[in-house]
């Protein structure tokens, strides 16, 4: 599983979450559970104090590809979207990835070439 945003524990269970400037914590779950409204199918949320949060963490997918440290941000079938976390152009450059934006190099990997991927937290 690619995971790229919050997670928060809340009555020793981690969700999905989303902290608001309210200082609420809107928490998702793809599972009917109490005290969750249904937004969509499997699609639920629940809105909660911050202050009954156990746990607020960033969670990203990192990995390797072609000797360079990457983002994971998105897959599809066999293939992993990355984005470079080098933050050397001319190594972005010389790999092939595309520039989204100033300093934003991505591309799409074959997933069997994608080594050491792994959660990290930030």
């Amino acid at each position: 599983m690619i995971r790229d945003g919050y997670v928060a524990r809340w009555l020793g269970r981690e969700f999905e979450a989303v902290p608001g400037a309210d200082g609420d914590v809107r928490l998702y779950t793809p599972e009917p559970t109490d005290g969750f409204e249904e937004l969509r199918p499997g699609r639920y949320r629940r809105v909660v104090p911050a202050s009954e949060i156990e746990d607020l963490r960033y969670v990203r997918t990192v990995c390797t590809w072609r000797g360079e440290p990457f983002i994971v941000v998105g897959e599809h079938e066999s293939w992993l979207r990355v984005e470079y976390a080098g933050g050397r152009a001319p190594v972005a450059e010389r790999l092939g990835l595309d520039r989204i934006d100033h300093g934003v190099w991505q591309a799409w990997a074959p997933r069997h070439e994608v080594l050491d991927v792994r959660e990290e937290l930030v």
